[in-house]
């Protein structure tokens, strides 16, 4: 009597848990209202952190010598490394090969782990204010 009782009950059980499965899955669709000001204060940021001009940021330098070699090394850290910008900047009497554009130290050190790996002699520095 017990054994059947027990039997009875695994079943239900299993019954029941199969169709709870199946009863409880849903489907609908999610309508997403954005305020348009979002997007542009997306893209303001965007800018904001693209900009070179700020020099609270730090940055590497690839390379420093003749206008030649560093348009060179510009192309080919380009090439080799599409997610971090670069830029030729003129100091007298070098030009140099600027990369990233980094807010904190740590961000700086980390991508100059793997532009190391191409250019040994790459350093971080910080930029100096530029007076107005």
């Amino acid at each position: 009597m017990k054994i059947i009782q027990i039997k009875a009950f695994c079943l239900t059980s299993l019954i029941t848990i199969c169709f709870s499965t199946f009863s409880m899955a849903q489907s609908g669709t999610v309508i997403l209202n954005e305020d348009p000001a979002i997007a542009k204060l997306l893209e303001i940021k965007k800018d904001m952190n693209k900009d070179d001009k700020n020099s609270d940021r730090y940055k590497i330098q690839i390379y420093s010598g003749n206008l030649g070699s560093a348009e060179s090394i510009k192309s080919k850290f380009e090439n080799s490394n599409g997610k971090i910008r670069s830029q030729l900047v003129f100091e007298t009497p070098n030009y140099k090969v600027w990369v990233g554009s980094f807010r904190t130290r740590l961000e700086a050190e980390r991508a100059l782990v793997d532009v190391q790996k191409k250019f040994t002699d790459a350093f971080i520095f910080k930029p100096k204010k530029e007076k107005e």
